[in-house]
């Protein structure tokens, strides 16, 4: 964070609200002009502050109303059953996020699902075919409170 300033802050915070913005839109944002703005962010891009630019969907439109958290036990804690686990996972497209976690479960997953019927279909027919998982520990969400992308850009007093 010390090759940061203000406003290189101030960019990454513009951007990840909107990453649509054309350079002269953004550097009004910041109130800079343009030339220094591009050059900036094409710093945060190559210093791999920005990693990628990508659309938010709507998932609900897409019909993925049923999000569920599922928490993960593997049937033993050793380096070839977390591989095989983490390897299986990343090719399944409706688990969206995956945590190594600590506590009762080794792994917490988010997954995006049509409805119930879809996710026990989901668990029979996709997780069951991982011979890793011990068991699993499923949470439904009922509705979002908050439902955030953005990362809190920090320097040095952060203020929550």
């Amino acid at each position: 964070m010390e090759k940061l300033d203000a406003t290189d802050i101030q960019i990454l915070k513009v951007l990840q609200n909107n990453a649509k913005l054309t350079t002269k839109e953004l550097a009004e944002k910041v109130n800079l002009s343009p030339t220094p703005v591009f050059e900036r962010q094409k710093r945060l891009e190559r210093e791999g502050y920005i990693r990628r630019y990508t659309a938010e969907l709507d998932y609900e439109k897409l019909g993925c109303n049923f999000i569920v958290f599922c928490n993960v036990r593997l049937k033993q804690h050793t380096r070839a059953y977390g591989l095989l686990f983490m390897e299986a996972i990343n090719k399944i497209e409706a688990i969206t996020n995956c945590y190594n976690i600590s506590g009762d479960y080794d792994f917490m997953m988010k997954i995006y699902v049509r409805d119930m019927k879809h996710y026990q279909d989901f668990v029979l027919n996709i997780l069951g075919e991982i011979d890793s998982i011990g068991s699993l520990h499923s949470i439904f969400v009922i509705g979002e409170a908050k439902n955030s992308r953005s990362i809190p850009i920090y320097r040095d007093d952060p203020s929550f």
